[in-house]
């Protein structure tokens, strides 16, 4: 049986923002969204560690705090480094890509230009998220 997830979207860019709301409406999830617009508004909502996200989606280009910075953040704290967080993005760059899977992504899903496309993606990402066995922390 799937479960709800909590979603800890951190993305700049307010269309892709609505985008992704857009995908989990139209797939009729009841998936809660939590939306940060870079990495520091990000750790700004992981202090409040009594509700954390069961995951996170991760752009990369962000100011302030970029994807790979934040991460390296993340994966330092003993309480937030378990959280699955999953690269949504643009870039294709195999240096971003590996130094993501060096720092303890769970994946890395380039974002499609066709939104037929990204709906797919999207469906697979959190329907697998949601059956898969989360650790409570």
């Amino acid at each position: 049986m799937s479960k709800v997830l909590n979603v800890l979207l951190i993305e700049d860019d307010v269309i892709e923002v609505m985008k992704l709301n857009r995908a989990i409406s139209s797939l009729q999830l009841n998936h809660n969204v939590i939306e940060a617009n870079n990495g520091e508004e990000a750790l700004d909502v992981l202090q409040n560690k009594g509700e954390l996200p069961d995951i996170i989606l991760l752009d990369l280009n962000m100011p302030k705090l970029n994807g790979i910075e934040f991460l390296e953040v993340l994966k330092k704290d003993d309480i937030l480094k378990y959280i699955p967080t999953i690269i949504l993005t643009t870039s294709s760059n195999q240096r971003d890509l590996l130094e993501c899977y060096k720092i303890g992504i769970a994946g890395y899903v380039l974002k499609p230009l066709k939104y037929e496309e990204y709906i797919t993606k999207i469906q697979s990402v959190l329907a697998y998220w949601s059956i898969n066995e989360l650790k409570k922390i």
